[in-house]
């Protein structure tokens, strides 16, 4: 898979991405379905900034035990290595907590980052880990890209918009864009690893409806999200060569 990420255009955004690609963003879906109700229908439990600090936690602690010689790998289906994956999941983190940072967030376009690639294949992004510090100084980088977006979903009113590609979103949105890439290239560099990944479902059920609210239901939760990103088969439904995630507000 050439992960589509064009930041600009799909990383911070959403868009329709092919699954062939240099990865470009996709957005995500907000909460799960919970209770129904007689009256009101189902209930949606939303994605949080709990849920993005567990998220983070998880990937953080799964990656201390990566082995050292095998960052410069491939990451599963992707075109990037290990490291450049990593470093583009904290670069997302990163990117979804400024979005929602300025007094009034623009709802034409994204905050204006400069965006670059290292090589022409690898992923569009803003900061480095420095490499001098090895995976244990990327690690920080994410943890700290991660914690600017659980402050940011936890301190900003739930009323406020910001652009994002797959949709003019609210922190809700964010939190589920941001749990998304980090359950989904966390899969991907686990494979690159040869590393078990398996996030709680109950933590997929509520991305899966925030941002992808058709999916198939039935189905394990993890690997639903996994198809709905195009890197699984469900049974009866082949492995997706386009989809698009949607980070608009839920009520």
């Amino acid at each position: 898979m050439r992960c589509r990420c064009d930041w600009a255009v799909s990383v911070f955004s959403g868009g329709s991405w092919p699954v062939s690609w240099t990865r470009r963003w996709r957005p995500l879906r907000y909460g799960a379905v919970m209770a129904r109700s007689v009256d009101t229908g189902p209930v949606l439990s939303p994605v949080t900034a709990d849920d993005v600090d567990l998220a983070v936690r998880l990937a953080v602690g799964i990656l201390r035990d990566a082995p050292a010689q095998g960052w410069g790998g491939k990451a599963g289906s992707l075109e990037w290595d290990c490291w450049e994956t990593v470093e583009h999941l904290a670069n997302d983190l990163f990117y979804y907590a400024v979005q929602l940072g300025p007094q009034r967030p623009p709802l034409d376009t994204h905050v204006p980052f400069a965006l670059r690639r290292k090589r022409p294949d690898g992923p569009m992004v803003f900061a480095y880990a420095d490499r001098d510090a090895g995976p244990a100084g990327l690690l920080q980088v994410l943890e700290a890209c991660g914690a600017l977006l659980v402050a940011m979903v936890r301190t900003t009113p739930p009323q406020v918009r910001a652009h994002h590609a797959a949709g003019v979103s609210d922190p809700g949105g964010f939190a589920a864009l941001g749990v998304q890439e980090t359950l989904v290239h966390m899969h991907d560099v686990a494979e690159g690893f040869g590393l078990a990944w398996a996030p709680p479902s109950a933590l997929c059920s509520r991305v899966l409806a925030r941002l992808f609210p058709e999916a198939p239901g039935g189905a394990d939760p993890w690997l639903t999200l996994l198809w709905s990103t195009g890197r699984a088969e469900l049974p009866g439904r082949p492995r997706l060569t386009t989809w698009r995630s949607d980070s608009t507000p839920r009520s």
